[in-house]
């Protein structure tokens, strides 16, 4: 006995060890973060709700168990299956071994109905914290919040308790065949000349009664099921629009009452043969009760849905449909979209140009797929660099509003040379990426490439975009631990043949100073390099959950994340935004999306949430964008030290807040048909809309929602805007468009733009065909593709210009690569990648090289406006040649004329060219691009006036 207990003292101590380093790592993480709070909250919940669920169980397992002991304590009618020739000693189980293999199992299960009742634990806060919604279902009249707070909270404990009830009566029963008050006599297989066997059970009267009470028990659980069902028919699919139907208000809701007091019969019928068991009568009973089911919840609603409602469907169901209309436009936030009549003028001008310049000059002739590629091409700089992808955002540059495209260089370890991909660099030294890419969404180069603003290493950048702070040490592809303040820098960034290296300063990262949390961290990331390592100092610092969606997913669960958190420039230092929503599924009457948000359907959604992430310290801020959604409010009140009010937020960051795409492509998705709220139509269909398609390379695709700046009709400035156009179902004609507007104090209003029905309004398929039939353009785009080059037709946007449209799309090059050619050439690869080779360092395979090599380059511009159409060199071409007006002339910067002396000869040119040289090499090997060509600009000069010396005394 002593050296069990020992065992079970040694097994609770391992348990407790291995607990608290599974939770200490999580505390100090937390509390570095000021979030401690919310960590105990959240373990807490999870470990009080799993306990209750467990207690519960365990409470009516071993009553009843109690109750069956005592009901055959000495009273067994024949021989138990724990006795001497009984079914369980046959196979060497003695009682005692009996009755502990029967407590593990009890255990066992307990132990696992707790933990997935412990994932439930936000579900309990948000019924005991909730807020009412100050608005009420149609039906019954209850506030919103009893829908989306406390009917999934009462449906789980309902299904909890049937479950419990049901292994109640299954383990019960198991311990009366253990004990002999339920038995199981004869039977055997069949044999020759002889007829299968079947066995018989029998059951003691005492056993009998129990099991009789706790059917008893079984029924008046789903008693209450019935009564909640009643609240349920609020999702129901059964009628011609979401939620509770004719037959759902008039014959289900009936016919669930009418349930529940055949339950309710039932369950006393039960109680009371529990005292003097009637088999006849019970069996009676439960037939009525099973005929009653199949009578009044399927047979009666299907001949009323069949012979009363379809005959006269929309007369029927009208109102049902109103309040599916209504609550799915609340639900969604459609009931605020402002509704406006957009006449489409088929005059546009020059001056009309002129007088929406900014929005011309903010037209994004840059996609984000072949601009990333480019990126990646001229900016990743190392091998070890990469770009996620591209941004979109809007910055006051030199005092005007420009729309640009950005993307973070981060730092890949992966991509590291495998000779230099050790536990050192991967951990320690490579910790960081540096800088970013920055370039406005309509200017080209003459090679066709992105003219960079933001750019290199270390980061050159226009004066109001500087960037003090460009280390990224927290972001979208930093997935590993790194530990910072060591014995050895960090690599800072590449500076010619050298590597800059530095000592970080900020306050990021949890302090392992202490040789018990070295253990720690060895133990949580299974590293025992953490523990021998002799880099760390008292000063040394983990970082840990680094990568953007795993850091704010870890904080608050419970919120749903944007797909694509975004890179700002902000006061010289770089910080991520994310979005995050409130949700729910159980808001009534409202359709449930096609759209998925990380695998979820939903029928209520809100942008309450914006999140702000310091690229270098890794501070979070969650800020309050609508402080009046009840959710969030809930979620407050369960974490009142998590968020923050919006006015918290800092100015510059407000500036960059921007509508989330993934929202506004499930409020498109519902709009299609949730625009038309007369319910005829409705019913009808008659005006459904659809998302359009566009030709993007040679593939057809659906149109993603897309950024611009334009002035909206009636208002006096341009703003940032998330637009997307709509055609009529099966039609290609364009019928309205939804923005969401993005800045403030507008922040998240949306207007819809309906076009005339009874004018054509060329859609973006029409506008497609027509540029595969225009002759021209399509022979140049054919010719294209026939040297060794591939087109690429960029994203197709309809640009609202005044009170009419233009279209716009680009057209990139991309060569074209063979296997052979790629073999046979490789590209040039960085110095230190050359030197992994030479020390036998595998290579990029062909197909790798192959996609490095992806340079695409912008060649023309399609442009088209009512039926007319043409392609350019560029977007002002295109448009001037469109409108048939001139293109205004550029402002002619006169060249930078270098001052030379009229005494010097032509020796001593010969010194200032050389200064000029040697200034231009310093500037060369500093990365200093910029400097770097005005001195061969200045070279060129001196060169220039020698030769003309020299060709005077010829």
């Amino acid at each position: 006995m002593k050296k069990k207990l020992m065992i079970g003292f040694g097994l609770l101590v391992l348990i407790l060890i291995w607990l608290l380093a599974s939770i200490y790592p999580d505390w100090l993480w937390f509390d570095k973060l000021t979030f401690s709070s919310i960590f105990w909250t959240m373990l807490l919940s999870k470990l009080g709700f799993g306990l209750a669920v467990w207690l519960v169980f365990i409470i009516i397992i071993f009553l009843n168990l109690y109750v069956a002991r005592r009901l055959t304590w000495g009273n067994a009618p024949q021989t138990a299956f724990e006795d001497e020739g009984g079914a369980f000693s046959q196979v060497g189980l003695s009682g005692k071994s009996l009755n502990l293999l029967f407590i593990g199992v009890i255990l066992l299960i307990s132990f696992v109905i707790a933990s997935k009742g412990s994932y439930q634990w936000d579900m309990a806060l948000r019924y005991l914290y909730q807020h009412p919604f100050g608005s009420t279902d149609p039906i019954f009249n209850r506030d919103i919040g009893f829908y989306v707070f406390s009917l999934p909270f009462y449906i789980s404990v309902q299904n909890w308790l049937l479950v419990f009830f049901i292994l109640a009566v299954l383990l019960t029963m198991g311990w009366y065949l253990k004990r002999g008050g339920l038995q199981v006599i004869g039977g055997s297989p069949p044999a020759e000349g002889r007829p299968v066997s079947l066995p018989k059970i029998t059951v003691s009267l005492k056993a009998k009664k129990h099991l009789i009470f706790l059917g008893g028990i079984i029924v008046l659980v789903l008693a209450w099921g019935y009564h909640l069902k009643i609240y349920n028919l609020l999702y129901s699919t059964q009628g011609p629009a979401f939620g509770a139907s004719y037959t759902d208000v008039h014959i289900r809701v009936l016919a669930y009452r009418i349930l529940i007091i055949f339950s309710m019969g039932l369950a006393v019928l039960f109680f009371v043969n529990a005292f003097q068991p009637r088999k006849k009568v019970i069996w009676i009973g439960v037939g009525i009760w099973i005929g009653a089911v199949v009578v009044f919840a399927t047979i009666l609603p299907t001949l009323v849905q069949k012979f009363v409602v379809k005959p006269n469907e929309l007369a029927k169901e009208s109102p049902y449909i109103a309040y599916n209309i209504d609550y799915t436009r609340k639900a969604y936030n459609l009931g605020k979209v402002q509704e406006v009549d957009f006449p489409v003028s088929d005059k546009l001008g020059v001056e009309d140009i002129k007088k929406h310049n900014v929005t011309i000059q903010n037209i994004r002739i840059w996609d984000e797929r072949p601009l990333l590629q480019t990126y990646r091409q001229i900016q990743s700089i190392r091998l070890y660099y990469d770009f996620n992808n591209v941004d979109v955002d809007r910055y006051l540059i030199n005092n005007q509003l420009r729309q640009v495209m950005l993307a973070a260089r981060e730092l890949v370890v992966n991509q590291l040379p495998p000779q230099a991909n050790t536990w050192v660099n991967r951990h320690l030294i490579y910790t960081h990426g540096y800088g970013l890419a920055l370039s406005p969404v309509n200017e080209v180069t003459s090679e066709g490439l992105p003219r960079l603003l933001i750019k290199d290493l270390p980061p050159s950048f226009d004066a109001d975009l500087e960037v003090e702070r460009p280390e990224i040490y927290y972001g979208e592809k930093t997935d590993g631990y790194v530990l910072v303040k060591t014995k050895t820098k960090e690599f800072d960034y590449p500076k010619g043949d050298e590597n800059v290296y530095t000592i970080y300063q900020g306050r990021g990262g949890v302090p392992i100073k202490s040789f018990a949390r070295r253990l720690l961290f060895a133990f949580e990331f299974l590293d025992s390099q953490i523990l021998f390592t002799t880099y760390l100092s008292p000063e040394s610092r983990i970082m840990y959950n680094r990568r953007i969606d795993r850091r704010v997913g870890s904080i608050a669960p419970f919120l749903d994340y944007d797909g694509d958190p975004y890179l700002v420039v902000s006061g010289g230092k770089l910080y991520w935004i994310q979005d995050a929503y409130t949700s729910s599924n159980m808001y009534p009457y409202s359709r449930r999306s096609y759209r998925y948000l990380k695998n979820k359907r939903l029928n209520y959604i809100r942008n309450s949430v914006k999140v702000t992430i310091d690229a270098y310290n890794g501070d979070v801020c969650f800020y309050m964008v609508d402080e009046q959604d009840p959710l969030v409010k809930t979620y407050s009140s369960i974490f009142p030290d998590l968020f923050k009010p919006f006015d918290e937020m800092p100015a510059g960051l407000k500036k960059h807040i921007r509508y989330p795409k993934d929202l506004f492509e499930i409020q498109v998705g519902t709009y299609t048909k949730y625009h038309m709220e007369d319910v005829q139509v409705f019913y009808n269909q008659e005006d459904l809309w659809q998302v359009p398609d566009e030709i993007y390379s040679d593939t057809r695709q659906e149109i993603k929602p897309y950024y611009i700046i334009i002035k909206l009709p009636e208002e006096e400035r341009e703003e940032f805007l998330l637009m997307l156009p709509f055609t009529p179902s099966k039609k290609d004609n364009m019928i309205g468009w939804l923005a969401a507007r993005s800045d403030l104090p507008n922040y998240g209003n949306l207007l819809a733009y309906k076009l005339p029905k009874e004018k054509l309004v060329y859609g973006p398929m029409q506008i497609e065909a027509r540029v595969d039939q225009q002759t021209e353009i399509s022979r140049e785009l054919s010719l294209w593709g026939q040297r060794g080059s591939r087109v690429i037709r960029g994203n197709l946007l309809a640009i609202p210009v005044g009170e009419s449209f233009i279209y716009v799309e680009p057209v990139y090059l991309e060569a074209k690569q063979e296997e052979s050619e790629l073999t046979s050439t490789a590209p040039p690869q960085p110095r230190g990648f050359r030197e992994s080779r030479r020390r036998g360092a595998q290579v990029p395979s062909a197909v790798d090289r192959s996609r490095a090599a992806s340079l695409p380059e912008l060649k023309r511009v399609i442009v088209a406006f009512s039926n007319r159409l043409t392609m350019d060199e560029d977007l002002d071409k295109a448009l001037y040649n469109l409108l048939g007006g001139e293109i205004p002339p550029e402002e002619v910067v006169p060249p930078r004329i270098p001052e030379i002396p009229e005494a010097l000869d032509i020796y001593n040119l010969g010194g200032l060219a050389l200064e000029h040289y040697n200034k231009a090499r310093d500037y060369l090997r500093q990365g200093n691009w910029a400097e770097y060509g005005r001195e061969l600009e200045d070279l060129e000069k001196v060169l220039k006036e020698m030769s003309r010396i020299a060709g005077e005394r010829e």
